[in-house]
């Protein structure tokens, strides 16, 4: 005992002081590490949502499109309500008349290429 350092010998009661501080250790890093799964967590669960926020947007742009397309081949339901037409421009009469004609022109034109195609597929298929 004679060749110890005073520094050495450790007071009454310092192993209690050791077994809180290393329990304070342990709290810590146990909050720690629920606030890093909690944050991972909050991450996927804003990243899935923000996913089917998009995936809905495009199912419905989708539906929206398939829609316009049918009722441009002339399969429009007599009950669908019309799709809402985009905010109009300044347009005299005359300029409006002549936009839709040229619009019903190009959506005739279309319809006739189609019922020509049409045509051909029936000739290109078998007899039953």
């Amino acid at each position: 005992m004679a060749d110890r350092h005073p520094h050495d010998r450790a007071p009454a009661g310092r192993g209690r002081v050791d077994a809180l501080s290393a329990e304070r250790c342990d709290q810590s890093s146990a909050l720690l590490a629920s606030a890093v799964a909690g944050a991972v967590l909050g991450a996927a669960g804003l990243a899935w949502w923000l996913l089917s926020v998009a995936e809905r947007r495009r199912l419905a742009a989708r539906q929206q499109r398939n829609l316009a397309l049918s009722r441009l081949q002339g399969g429009a339901d007599p009950h669908d309500e019309p799709l809402p037409r985009p905010a109009a421009t300044p347009q005299t009469v005359g300029e409006a008349t002549a936009h839709d004609r040229d619009l019903h022109d190009k959506v005739h034109e279309l319809n006739q290429a189609i019922e020509a195609v049409r045509r051909q597929l029936e000739q290109l298929q078998p007899q039953g």
